[in-house]
């Protein structure tokens, strides 16, 4: 049952929690991860319900060489991750996922595990103007990264009119340990519906380096952005979001496909 407007929290408490989360985790605390090619609109689970959601990309064509000793290469992997997630409030889910990659060989690597928070403007799908902020604990295998702690704050901001929509997540990715870094990795969406549960748009993924230290897309190409033409639609129950993605820079996978199959129980 939705709260009345008097027992929601104002969004200086909001803010407050966020912040109080935030401060307590960080220390305590992933590199922008392949598993989940999403940008978050501020849309949660009804309360008391759970949702499940099955992610994955196909790199079509990627890298043939791993970030780092050990590592994976992307190219002609599989990956991905289930998501179970639990509406508490409804403007609090919190959420559960286990990242993988089947590689080359067809060899399945575990990629550790993750624990999320995200905090939203009540019923953000019946809003002109939305927001939250999603608070992601992560601790990741040594194939997948040279540190094995990390942290995620995603902050979500989105105007929705006349159909069209457009969400920007202002992403920092922060991992920890001797190879520890925060990176600014934004993710931006452009869509339009054009019919009953069906939209098309846009989605941009960039990974631009650490903080401070910004890499150029030039000299070296060490900078990330990928472009995604994407539709979104409901079929037998289920949202399904899905796209194809090509990379604007050498340090980019060239081609990427990605599915997402939702559904709430």
């Amino acid at each position: 049952m939705p709260l009345p407007d008097t027992a929601r929290p104002s969004s200086a408490k909001i803010l407050g929690v966020f912040a109080l989360i935030a401060a307590a985790q960080f220390l305590s605390a992933s590199a922008h991860a392949v598993d989940e090619i999403q940008v978050y609109n501020a849309e949660i689970a009804p309360v008391h319900t759970f949702t499940l959601q099955q992610h994955f990309n196909y790199v079509w064509k990627g890298s043939t060489t791993p970030d780092f000793d050990g590592g994976i290469a992307s190219n002609h992997t599989l990956n991905g991750t289930p998501e179970l997630a639990y509406g508490v409030t409804d403007w609090y889910e919190i959420g559960l996922y286990a990242p993988f990659t089947v590689d080359t060989t067809g060899t399945f690597i575990p990629g550790g595990i993750k624990l999320r928070h995200l905090f939203v403007s009540p019923h953000a799908e019946e809003r002109n103007l939305f927001y939250g902020l999603n608070i992601e604990l992560s601790y990741q295998t040594p194939r997948f990264s040279q540190s094995p702690f990390g942290l995620e704050l995603r902050p979500i901001l989105g105007v929705r009119d006349k159909g069209w929509e457009f969400i920007v997540n202002p992403i920092i990715d922060a991992s920890f340990g001797a190879d520890g870094a925060a990176e600014f990795a934004p993710a931006v969406r452009l869509a339009r519906s054009v019919a009953r549960d069906v939209m098309i748009g846009a989605e941009y993924y960039g990974n631009l380096g650490p903080i401070g230290n910004f890499s150029t897309a030039d000299t070296p190409p060490q900078q990330q952005h990928t472009l995604f033409g994407v539709i979104d639609f409901q079929a037998f129950g289920f949202d399904i979001d899905s796209g194809i993605g090509f990379g604007l820079t050498n340090a980019s996978d060239a081609i990427v496909a990605k599915l997402i199959i939702d559904r709430a129980f």
